[in-house]
């Protein structure tokens, strides 16, 4: 284990990479319960999506670290999981099996781009103060995530600001039929923080509290003990629910499974997907903006992440640009990622990435691959655990992802913020990244000013022509969104 995983090279021990494995298992654990009741939307039987997700998230995850050594884990995205229900299935129009099968051909096409290099060529146009916005806007995304999950905050819209309840088109005066499922409100809406008389947020506060001191204090583990002990501390509050539902069987989700898998070679998946000429050209800007999401989700993380933990070092970056095959473990990362997605539609769920959540392992001290395998087998034994794993509450998580958040955010110390053409991409990109609440389209913003202000400024050539591509195709994927 020690020679294969190269511990003492990376400068970590097999107990600090147990604890770090656990801690991501436990900081993404949320979405073997968030996929399923998503995609149920579409008329998929939940119990298959959530064995469909535990099977392709460990798979990708075991094969990402043992094939490239490195501490990420891979799980169905929730950006994309809710593209796949409420755009591509609901807006859209198409079924759930024509879904599976765009998400099958975003497998195959990411596979094409990490093989001949078209992954790596972008990484290399990336210039290195937007890498160093990647990296901080990830810190702060997180740690948004951190600070939403743990109940710190509280939105206020006014009704004039309401641009849709349950999909549909509102009007002040209107009344909701048929209960209230989701409000989606405009700039009216204005955040605040609660007042602390709601449990959760008492909890989360306490955990915070707590997580601050052991990771101040540099005590082993201290992430991994602040998740378990806040789950402890949430039992007296009634925000810890001991109780084990028996609603998901295992007999019954393999069951269900045999009605996901394979569902996308169906004659209700690829034998209706080109049929006409307008699911021809839907489909096809449907997979772009797929792969487009699904690709830099997965950059921004490996970029935000590996560069300043040293995990990705230069040596490797290098080795990656002037290498062949898959000599480095950016290389194989990156393949690793790519062959997921496709798993993942065979058995049943959405495109699968990295996950952002991977930093609280490497906060944790996840250095190699052995992380990810340990993520991968909780991943496993959570098909026989889940009603245990669930007792975690999100109040519990929370404080880790603000914790390694502002441990990110040490990467925005290396931009030079008294140049303005070096600030507002900078800006753009980071906090865009956060508030927007999607990876790719933070680096989307980054990308458009950074050329923007090259271009008026007369330094085009310093733009890497890759990167002209790239912002272009950035530009149609929102021109796409927008004609949806």
């Amino acid at each position: 284990m020690e020679t294969f995983f190269k511990l003492k090279e990376n400068g970590t021990t097999k107990r600090t990479e147990l604890i770090a494995g656990l801690t991501t298992f436990f900081a993404m654990s949320y979405i073997l319960f968030v996929a399923p009741s998503t995609l149920a939307l579409t008329g998929m039987p939940s119990q298959a999506v959530f064995l469909a997700t535990i099977i392709a998230s460990a798979t990708g995850t075991l094969i990402m670290g043992l094939l490239a050594n490195v501490p990420y884990a891979l799980a169905p995205g929730l950006g994309l999981n809710a593209f796949f229900t409420f755009t591509v299935v609901e807006a859209l129009g198409f079924t759930w099996q024509e879904a599976l099968a765009l998400v099958f051909l975003c497998g195959v096409i990411n596979i094409l781009v990490t093989v001949t290099k078209v992954r790596k060529l972008i990484i290399v146009a990336i210039p290195e103060v937007m890498q160093h916005a990647i990296g901080g806007g990830i810190g702060v995304f997180v740690a948004y995530i951190g600070l939403k999950n743990s109940g710190f905050l509280q939105f206020t819209t006014d009704a004039s600001s309401i641009l849709s309840v349950n999909g549909q088109a509102f009007k002040p005066g209107d009344g909701v039929k048929n209960g209230l499922e989701s409000i989606i409100s405009g700039g009216g809406i204005t955040p605040a923080l609660v007042n602390f008389t709601q449990a959760g947020a008492i909890v989360a506060l306490l955990g915070l509290m707590l997580m601050a001191v052991l990771v101040v204090k540099k005590v082993p583990g201290a992430i991994l003990i602040g998740i378990v002990a806040t789950t402890l501390i949430g039992i007296p509050f009634g925000v810890t629910q001991l109780s084990a539902s028996a609603g998901n069987s295992l007999g019954e989700a393999f069951s269900q499974l045999g009605t996901t898998f394979g569902a996308a070679f169906s004659s209700k998946g690829f034998g209706s997907l080109f049929t006409d000429a307008h699911h021809i050209m839907l489909s096809v800007m449907t997979i772009f903006a797929f792969s487009f999401s699904d690709i830099f989700d997965t950059l921004g993380t490996f970029i935000g992440t590996g560069r300043r933990t040293g995990i990705f070092s230069n040596e490797d970056l290098t080795q990656m640009k002037t290498g062949r095959g898959f000599s480095s473990k950016m290389d194989r990362a990156l393949f690793a990622d790519a062959i997921a997605t496709g798993v993942g539609s065979v058995f049943g769920t959405s495109n699968i990435t990295v996950f952002v959540e991977s930093a609280a392992g490497i906060g944790a001290g996840g250095r190699t691959g052995l992380t990810a395998v340990v993520t991968a087998i909780c991943f496993l034994l959570s098909a026989l655990l889940s009603p245990l794993i669930a007792i975690v509450p999100t109040q519990a998580v929370a404080p880790a992802l603000i914790l390694v958040g502002i441990m990110m955010m040490s990467s925005f110390k290396e931009i030079n913020w008294s140049d303005l053409a070096d600030a507002v991409p900078a800006f753009m990109a980071s906090i865009v990244m956060a508030l927007v609440y999607n990876i790719s389209y933070g680096i989307a913003a980054g990308f458009i000013f950074y050329c923007l202000i090259k271009l008026v400024t007369g330094k085009r050539k310093e733009v890497h022509p890759a990167l002209w591509v790239v912002t272009g195709l950035f530009i149609l994927d929102f021109v796409f969104m927008a004609l949806l």
